[in-house]
């Protein structure tokens, strides 16, 4: 256990507990240098990728994981499991939409995931991720440059508090009622690059954060070839000349956030495209140089499923709801919390139930919403509790690690990712004019 370790839960209760964003940010300031100082540095994954796409490395899926609650809890499960298996090929990420219902702001979930690598004695490169940056086509429809300003203000937040890995979804805008491909995709692509540039310009010096694009809506259509190799055309054609672009593509498959929930509140079983994602992933090695595809959405699928994720070559993996409800199901949260949230619900999220939704399906969808305004009293649930939600979880942590191939990839990863220590363009600035003999004392 490194120095600081024993103490740093105090910074995790100090960010849950206190509401001033200042205040939080400063906490997350102190991890930081705490992880530096522990060999721990958030990074990007783009050079590992960018080799797997140049050949070389392949058998196995990243896992992309979605903490939307416990987040230091099961950030530290995680952590053991890839300690135990030598794993280093994994990220934490948050979706924007996410960052809003679990109230976890970047500066806070940034610094509870480094607090979890703290903690638990690990080293090396941690990936975090900002899933699903995603366009409102509403929005976009109203002003298009407003809603391209405010995915670069989250953006920017994002990589200021160690965010080096960047989902950009503008899949959202996709237009299927256009006469072809091109035209369908086109803003897509364009808005794609345009913020592929922005983050070019604001990504700290000796980083390359990793980008990934998205030509399918989760959820939607499944992706095709054409689809992949059009968006990739037209995005290098937006793209300056001589910038970096993406580093992987999300593609549809079948599946869907969550899962299809069934009036018994039982997941309907899904139709994955293996076959298509295998192509997909294929072409984006092979024409384009990217780490392959990219699939959303697949956290309740079957357990037999996961194996064939490697197998196919997918890149990535990003999971999420199956964790949520190993924390709602379980017999260790406490029924009288349960009963409270879902009570809650039923008065907050009113709006959002459908004429002849069952009350498992209503719950089931809606639950999530509730993390973020209990989350003080989920954190607050007694250490007992938290530890053994915390154990069942990594339990299914170590089955995905081994299903994807992930096991004993600490190595390949420290070889490919260069370990730098950031400095944030303010204090760059300040170190200036305190050089130039303003600002000294």
């Amino acid at each position: 256990m490194g120095r600081h370790a024993k103490d740093i839960t105090g910074f995790v209760k100090d960010l849950i507990a206190i509401e001033d964003i200042e205040s939080k940010k400063r906490i997350f300031k102190k991890v930081l240098n705490i992880a530096y100082k522990n060999g721990i540095y958030p990074s990007s994954i783009h050079d590992f990728y960018i080799a797997r796409g140049k050949g070389g490395l392949g058998g196995f899926t990243v896992p992309a994981i979605n903490l939307r609650s416990m987040t230091y809890d099961l950030a530290r499960a995680i952590l053991r499991v890839a300690k135990r298996n030598n794993s280093g090929a994994f990220i934490f990420e948050i979706a924007k939409s996410e960052m809003g219902y679990t109230a976890q702001a970047p500066y806070e979930y940034s610094a509870v995931i480094l607090a979890a690598a703290i903690k638990e004695g690990y080293s090396g490169p941690v990936f975090i991720q900002a899933d699903h940056t995603q366009a409102n086509l509403k929005k976009f429809k109203e002003n298009p440059e407003k809603e391209i300003e405010s995915l670069q203000a989250l953006i920017a937040e994002a990589i200021e508090f160690g965010f080096y890995n960047i989902d950009i979804d503008s899949s959202t805008l996709v237009d299927l009622t256009q006469s072809n491909v091109r035209k369908q995709q086109y803003y897509n692509f364009d808005t794609c690059a345009k913020l592929t540039q922005f983050i070019r310009r604001v990504e700290p010096k000796g980083i390359t954060v990793s980008v990934g694009g998205e030509i399918g809506e989760v959820g939607h259509k499944n992706s095709t070839p054409e689809e992949l190799r059009v968006f990739m055309e037209g995005f290098k054609d937006r793209l300056r000349k001589g910038l970096i672009g993406i580093s992987k593509i999300s593609v549809q498959t079948g599946t869907s956030h969550g899962g299809v929930v069934l009036p018994d509140g039982s997941i309907a079983q899904v139709a994955l495209d293996f076959d298509t994602l295998k192509t997909l992933s294929e072409i984006a090695r092979k024409e384009y140089g990217l780490a392959g595809a990219v699939q959303h959405g697949a956290s309740t699928l079957p357990p037999e499923a996961f194996h064939k994720f490697a197998e196919c070559e997918t890149a990535e993996v990003h999971l999420a709801t199956e964790f949520q409800n190993m924390l709602y199901d379980s017999k260790h949260f406490p029924l009288e919390l349960k009963e409270k949230i879902y009570a809650w619900l039923k008065v907050n999220a009113a709006s959002e139930r459908k004429e002849g939704e069952t009350d498992e399906q209503f719950f089931y969808k809606t639950r999530k919403k509730a993390l973020g305004p209990f989350k003080g009293e989920i954190m607050g649930l007694a250490d007992t509790a938290r530890d053994a939600i915390a154990s069942e979880v990594e339990l299914k942590f170590e089955f995905l690690f081994k299903q994807l191939k992930v096991i004993n990839s600490k190595e390949l990863v420290v070889q490919h990712i260069s370990l730098k220590r950031v400095i944030s363009r303010k204090r760059k600035e300040k170190a200036a004019l305190v050089h130039d003999g303003e600002g000294a004392d």
